[in-house]
């Protein structure tokens, strides 16, 4: 029996796939939104932070 057949035995099994797209989307988007806020200032100091310990 293949896995599709399981899953349609599940009632309510449809809803999983649209909470799991709204929860992608909602993480994607709060990533970019933080990444367009933050400062180049901040940017630069966490690019140089690997190479501030091998001074």
């Amino acid at each position: 029996m293949k896995f599709i057949n399981y899953l349609e035995k599940i009632s309510g099994v449809s809803i999983y796939p649209v909470i799991s797209l709204v929860l992608f989307s909602g993480l994607f988007i709060a990533v970019v939104l933080y990444a367009m806020k933050t400062s180049n200032e901040s940017i630069s100091e966490m690019e140089n932070l690997p190479l501030d310990e091998l001074k």
